[in-house]
């Protein structure tokens, strides 16, 4: 008798956590932070590259990140590609250092990037339920393929099912702590 792998299926789950963190990072506070630009690329030598690839990024200050351009030719390319991010960031230059300064955010602002944040944590969750339906399908198939019993098939759904509700539950605690975050004055 094989048991399912429920490595595969934590793995996966994990993964889904893990691209809503990277989501969240790019969300903005009142904070600066490097993964706010992160997610940026740039039109460099005819390719879309990203801005950590032409630069050096780093936050010298609560409300500034600044991007090191390396090569001086793409400091307005680094520019516009701030600009044009959707982020609702101005950049300036200065020689081949390339400062970004955060804004404080208004109110409404605010409850928009609280609703960006739900939505990214549902799309979280969809992606841990779909892990939880597949882990169950694999279930069936081992029950009828007889590789399984039906107490066995019980017990590992139980599992599965106690894995689904730990991982909507970390979401769930990652989205209240970004709310929170955001909405902080």
């Amino acid at each position: 008798m094989a048991d399912p792998d429920l490595s595969d299926i934590k793995r996966r789950m994990d993964g889904a956590i893990d691209a809503l963190h990277k989501e969240f990072a790019g969300l903005r506070t009142g904070r600066a932070s490097a993964g706010l630009v992160e997610p940026i690329m740039v039109e460099a030598y005819g390719a879309a590259t990203p801005i950590n690839q032409v630069g050096s990024i780093s936050v010298p200050e609560p409300r500034m990140v600044t991007v090191q351009v390396w090569d001086r030719s793409l400091v307005g390319a680094v520019e516009k590609a701030i600009r044009e991010a959707g982020l609702g960031l101005n950049p300036a230059s200065d020689g081949q250092l390339v400062r970004v300064p955060i804004p404080a955010l208004s109110e409404e602002r605010r409850i928009e990037l609280t609703k960006i944040g739900g939505k990214y944590a549902e799309q979280a969750r969809v992606a841990v339920r779909n892990v939880r339906r597949d882990g169950m399908e694999m279930l069936k198939k081992m029950e009828k393929d007889s590789e399984i019993s039906k107490d066995e098939h019980h017990g590992w759904a139980e599992k599965i099912q106690d894995l689904t509700d730990a991982h909507i539950k970390k979401i769930d605690e990652g989205l209240a702590q970004k709310e929170e975050e955001i909405l902080q004055v």
